[in-house]
């Protein structure tokens, strides 16, 4: 999965700062695209590349938008991003 030097990459941030903020989101990010390809993060983390750039998709998304964010617009998103590994409702 997308460990914390290439979120820091893609989001071009280059001091420290922000470590533990892009950790929690990074988190964050991983547990929603799980949640939305219907997997458990075991599961998801085995998705591959696909998977790596809907978790920098969702990251990126709470990055730029910590205190406006469209929870809706997000999951659309995903789910169009996901769509080829997404499992079947439960």
């Amino acid at each position: 999965m997308v460990t914390l030097e290439v979120a820091k990459e893609y989001l071009k941030v280059d001091s420290s700062d922000e470590d533990e903020t892009i950790e929690i989101l990074l988190k964050s990010a991983v547990q929603i695209c799980a949640d939305v390809a219907r997997m458990n993060e075991d599961e998801f983390s085995e998705v591959g590349e696909i998977g790596n750039a809907a978790v920098l998709f969702a990251l990126g998304y709470f990055y730029e938008h910590r205190e406006d964010g469209d929870r809706r617009e997000l999951i659309l998103t995903l789910r169009a991003l996901l769509f080829g590994v997404r499992r079947e409702g439960f």
